[in-house]
């Protein structure tokens, strides 16, 4: 697109890439390692675009001002506890019978990095899931060992077509990136 500046994408999510190549945008992916921890007393939301933020500003000195870096930070809360990323099958396997039967968030931060200013703004979608059996649980956790997923599993996956009743809110938020109030966001840059 014409007016969109070139995009550099600060994620390796395989899903992340594929939203933006369906959108049609043109985009380089960069990355950089980034602490991801953020401070107590934060709201999920405020925690999605701290780290999110945090992302964009360890590109702070090497943009350009014909490109825009974009970061994203996912998280998924239930019951007011925020599920990170599980760090073995067993810990996914716990987090998804945690979220089974129950509504949970999905909280998106996003940050535009653009002509050193940054601009941030999250979505949250609601999700469904309906009372998992632990073998359903366990299959999809060895079959798609989702250590890479908060919340250890991907909307677009089997146990999200199964599992899932219905979500509200932007489906692509669910996925990992809010491409509705991106695209907005991005046509928007250089007004």
């Amino acid at each position: 697109m014409k007016n969109i500046p070139k995009i550099i994408l600060a994620s390796k999510s395989p899903r992340r890439q594929e939203l933006l190549r369906l959108m049609d945008m043109e985009f380089e992916v960069v990355l950089k390692e980034v602490d991801e921890s953020y401070p107590d007393g934060l709201t999920p939301q405020e925690v999605a675009v701290y780290i999110a933020r945090k992302k964009a500003e360890a590109f702070d000195k090497t943009v350009g001002d014909d490109e825009v870096v974009l970061t994203a930070d996912t998280i998924v809360c239930v019951d007011g506890k925020i599920l990170g990323k599980p760090e073995t099958p067993a810990h996914a396997i716990e987090m998804l019978q945690t979220l089974s039967g129950k509504v949970h968030q999905v909280i998106t931060g996003v940050c535009l990095l653009h002509k050193q200013r940054y601009n941030n703004f999250f979505d949250v979608s609601e999700v469904f899931f309906r009372k998992l059996s632990d073998q359903e649980i366990r299959s999809y956790v060895a079959e798609y060992n989702p250590l890479d997923k908060a919340g250890s599993y991907g909307i677009q996956e089997r146990i999200g077509l199964i599992g899932i009743e219905r979500i509200n809110g932007s489906y692509t938020n669910v996925v990992g990136l809010p491409t509705e109030k991106l695209y907005a966001q991005l046509i928007n840059l250089n007004k």
